[in-house]
């Protein structure tokens, strides 16, 4: 599944992945800047709750986004795919300048919107510049292959991740979230094995990484966006792996990128906040001048 095809003229919105369990009380940047981008006091915020069993999500971040000046916000309260066709939460989505998916069960999430009007109105919108964030389960469904479960704290090994398809709303990452805290590096290495054109990103709690329309992510939060990049893997032995069996992964690249880093994700280059110096970078005519 391709992401949807973007107007010409017209530049796609932020996709904004967040690791999960993300500062709701304090400074609450993360939210903060998404309702900045969705239009701040002029904002109208559509919240996806669906992968969460819990009633009081929707309207929790109802509060939350309200409080942070945004000018309208709503909650689609879809339970089952029938919701998917309802004429009211079609326009409601038509008219969004943001949209946000809550966490809990990201195969709950694809299996109730996987196909529907919904799901083609996140993409088309996302496409026409409107900003879609996700957390957690909402992160996940985001990339084309979704991480759909595996178990952390477990070496990278044949059959210890599943993946399923997601909403696709970029088909150059694969997103892991809850990253550093389940201690997941060895199931998105898995992942990443599977297929090197995807670039991995494990993101932390209360993290995000927001993704430009020019396809360079920035890390806002207090964590850190791991980014395994296997394009230039040498040896793989997922191929001939037994089930279980520890796998061999050769030549691969792994960034740690923290607040304000940045990762150009066609160039598949990283940088450190815009007023850091780039270790190990040639001096320009200025810095041989000042010496």
């Amino acid at each position: 599944m391709c992401p949807a095809p973007v107007a010409d003229g017209a530049s796609r919105g932020f996709i904004i992945p967040i690791g999960g369990g993300e500062d709701r009380i304090k400074e609450m940047q993360i939210h903060r800047r998404f309702v900045e981008l969705s239009g701040g006091s002029n904002a109208s915020i559509v919240v996806i709750p669906t992968a969460s069993l819990l009633h009081e999500t929707g309207q929790n971040y109802r509060r939350i986004f309200s409080r942070l000046g945004a000018g309208n916000v709503n909650f689609l309260q879809i339970t089952r795919r029938a919701d998917c066709n309802n004429p009211e939460f079609s326009e409601m989505l038509d008219n969004a300048t943001g949209i946000f998916m809550t966490g809990g069960n990201q195969l709950r999430l694809s299996a109730i919107l996987g196909g529907t009007l919904v799901a083609q109105k996140i993409r088309r919108r996302n496409a026409e510049g409107i900003p879609v964030a996700g957390t957690s389960a909402g992160a996940s469904i985001m990339s084309e292959h979704m991480v759909a479960g595996g178990a952390g704290n477990e070496p990278p090994a044949e059959g210890k991740v599943s993946l399923a398809p997601g909403i696709g709303l970029t088909n150059s990452v694969i997103i892991d979230q809850h990253f550093t805290q389940r201690n997941r590096l060895g199931r998105l290495l898995t992942a990443s094995s599977y297929n090197p054109f995807l670039i991995g990103l494990g993101i932390d709690e209360d993290t995000a990484a927001f993704i430009g329309a020019d396809n360079v992510l920035e890390v806002v939060g207090s964590g850190t966006v791991t980014v395994v990049d296997a394009s230039q893997m040498t040896h793989s032995s997922i191929w001939d792996a037994k089930p279980g069996q520890a796998l061999s992964l050769l030549g691969l690249r792994l960034d740690v990128l923290g607040e304000g880093c940045r990762y150009d994700l066609k160039a598949r280059i990283g940088y450190p906040p815009k007023d850091h110096t780039v270790i190990g970078a040639l001096p320009t005519a200025n810095d041989k001048n000042s010496e």
